[in-house]
């Protein structure tokens, strides 16, 4: 009788909960393997938590380590700290990291240290831009890694440009499709709509949160009058991040963001309620890498306010237009937008819904369980076949 297998995954902040939910899901049809869940507490609020126990349905963390904001450099090693006690009690047989946040690299360091095994869901993305710390976090990442989850083509490429051996790298899909294929009919009872008073098609969706967008005052001040332009072609819903408020507030525009026509300043949503919302959207105003994403299986129209993407898929088939903070450009496409002209879109192969069980059969085959069903799925080229 083969031993039990205890897999860790590891969250740190929101975009992680929807990538882990379908993994959790897959794992557990895996006989003989038990899986936990470990929180670092990176972000918290009550919203992560209503994600974790209402919308994906997942179960309660194992373990809440509770870190905390800090600087790069003091999350970092505080993960690192409380982590490494996590896996000197659990030893587990392999660590599993999603995205590229800070409790990502340092989850990932941890393990590799103590000689765990370590498997990267959603490696080999690359903005080729350093001054994102989380360009950092998934080169880092990626170097230590056993085990190469890819989502698109570009990351197979970018991984072997940087001397990943090609028998670590597997193209699967993506996770955070899983998640949204998983739920969207359950989204699509969501009141969210009903309850901010917009209606389907006829309003503009913004997130916006990277500190090259917000922390910088000129850069507000463009995005200010985005807004204020793109206010006359519909309302516009704008969930807005902590930070994003906090840096209005700074900059006194605060009189400047409430006077905007239109505007409809919400707190951060749960899950079912900003994927009802973005399903229904008539355009979507960015700088999230996963959005870009999902717009892109939604075939809804999205535009990325940054200089560069790790997800050149989504624009070179998808619905994706990259602008920066390109004024005229973004109010420009918007109202083409609203006018009835989008560039036309595919999506990527194997964003199907089964990248949670790629993974898990790959795993389970390569540490010895055998596959949750078929053919062992190993090495990179069969999981393209399964």
């Amino acid at each position: 009788m083969s031993r039990r297998l205890k897999f860790i995954s590891v969250v740190g902040a929101r975009p992680n909960f929807m990538k882990v939910a379908p993994l959790h899901r897959a794992f557990s049809r895996v006989e003989s393997l038990t899986h936990r869940i470990v929180h670092t507490g990176q972000h918290y609020d009550a919203n992560m938590s209503k994600v974790f126990f209402e919308d994906l349905e997942l179960p309660k963390p194992d373990v809440y380590l509770g870190i905390g904001s800090g600087s790069h450099a003091e999350q970092t090693a505080r993960v690192m700290v409380e982590f490494e006690k996590v896996l000197q009690s659990e030893k587990p047989d392999l660590v599993i990291v999603v995205g590229d946040v800070n409790s990502t690299v340092a989850c990932s360091l941890t393990a590799s240290k103590l000689l765990i095994p370590v498997a990267h869901v959603e490696a080999g993305l690359r903005s080729f831009d350093r001054t994102m710390p989380e360009e950092i976090n998934r080169m880092v990442t990626d170097v230590l890694s056993d085990y190469l989850f890819v989502t698109e083509e570009s990351g197979i490429v970018n991984l072997k440009h940087e001397g990943i051996s090609d028998e670590k790298v597997f193209l699967v899909g993506d996770v955070m499709i899983d998640s949204l294929i998983l739920y969207r009919q359950k989204a699509r009872s969501s009141r969210i709509k009903e309850l901010l008073h917009v209606a389907e098609g006829k309003y503009t969706l913004v997130t916006l949160h990277r500190p090259a967008n917000v922390d910088d005052r000129d850069n507000l001040v463009k995005i200010l009058s985005i807004l204020g332009k793109v206010g006359t072609l519909g309302k516009i819903v704008f969930p807005i991040h902590p930070r994003t408020r906090k840096r209005i507030e700074e900059f006194g525009l605060k009189g400047d963001f409430d006077s905007i026509t239109g505007l409809v300043l919400t707190e951060p949503l749960g899950y079912l309620d900003f994927l009802n919302l973005m399903m229904e959207a008539k355009i979507i105003l960015t700088d999230s890498g996963g959005i870009q994403e999902e717009t892109t299986y939604l075939n809804v129209p999205c535009v990325t306010m940054r200089e560069n993407t790790e997800r050149p898929a989504t624009i070179e088939i998808g619905t994706n237009v990259l602008t920066g903070l390109d004024v005229e450009k973004v109010v420009a496409l918007t109202s083409e937008c609203y006018a009835g002209k989008w560039k036309e879109s595919t999506v990527p192969a194997l964003w199907d819904g089964k990248a949670a069980e790629r993974i898990a059969g790959i795993l389970a085959g390569s540490l010895g369980n055998g596959p949750t069903s078929g053919e062992r799925t190993h090495p990179r080229h069969t999981a393209l076949t399964n």
